[in-house]
């Protein structure tokens, strides 16, 4: 059951997270610029959960490293594309495709680890699909977006999967507690993206646009700890597809929030209660 509120927790801060993300975006476009501080500043959450919780569990830094490489897959390179996502698609697009997250878990699973299929796995890819599907239908969107957002949006959900899959395995034999490992792969992201944004990026007055980005960071940091502390007790099968309900939270916020801009309308709406809906069903068939 812990692991199950921590999964529902993490979801609605990763829902909240791309709304503040657009929030952001509308004011400053930069996306490396975006994407380095909403990681710094989940890394300054992370790390003070981390020292929360280090009293009692203790610090295991020396066992943490494993998660810094996890921590390539995503944040690394994953929250450059679900930056990149959200700017050309707007949150609740971006959060719908976000949502197909299980079924590639599962198909992972399907190809690497033998898994068997089954008939609910089936169906829920099918419901999966048939949210894509309405997604593809639209008629009416928003003037900024772009279809190579979507794009994006998928190589986000394949690198989130396959962090999924790698802090689960790694999560069963370490002694490092979960806000530990959180922060040690979020460094390891941060690592990376730092890299990247000191090569690309040389720009004045960082200090001040690097301001919207902030909200993003803290419920990124959030939804991050709460997701590690929800592998820690809980399987990807149980873990993934709750967390995937962030779509029904990202598109719901931006329907209240963005609805002059987002453009929610049916067609959107049920083709995200499809995709969620798939990602139940896998979960409880797998």
């Amino acid at each position: 059951m812990i692991a199950v509120g921590l999964s529902l927790l993490s979801a609605l801060l990763f829902g909240g997270m791309s709304v503040a993300l657009r929030f952001a975006l509308d004011r400053e476009r930069d996306v490396m610029l975006g994407t380095f501080v909403t990681v710094s500043t989940a890394l300054v959450v992370a790390v003070a959960w981390a020292a929360a919780e280090s009293p009692s569990r203790g610090v295991h830094i020396g066992a943490a490293w494993p998660f810094a490489l996890a921590g390539l897959l995503q944040p690394g390179v994953g929250q450059l594309f679900a930056t990149l996502a959200i700017r050309e698609t707007g949150s609740s697009r971006a959060s719908m495709m976000f949502g197909t997250a299980p079924l590639v878990a599962v198909a992972i699973a399907l190809v690497f680890l033998g898994e068997p299929v089954s008939a609910p796995l089936i169906v829920g890819a099918v419901l999966i699909v048939g949210g894509s599907v309405e997604l593809a239908r639209e008629r009416t969107r928003p003037a900024h977006f772009r279809r190579i957002g979507l794009a994006y949006a998928f190589v986000t959900v394949v690198l989130f999967a396959s962090r999924d899959n790698v802090v689960r395995w790694l999560a069963k034999s370490t002694s490092a507690p979960p806000a530990v490992s959180a922060s040690a792969a979020l460094l390891g992201g941060l690592v990376f993206i730092a890299i990247v944004f000191i090569a690309i990026v040389a720009r004045p007055h960082l200090t001040r646009r690097a301001l919207p980005f902030i909200p993003a960071g803290i419920c990124f940091g959030l939804s991050y700890v709460a997701v590690f502390e929800a592998f820690y007790r809980g399987r990807v099968s149980i873990v993934s597809p709750l967390v995937a309900t962030e779509s029904l939270v990202g598109v719901g916020l931006s329907a209240l929030l963005l609805r002059h801009t987002e453009l929610v309308g049916r067609r959107l709406a049920f083709g995200t209660l499809l995709i969620v809906a798939g990602g139940v069903l896998i979960g409880a068939a797998r």
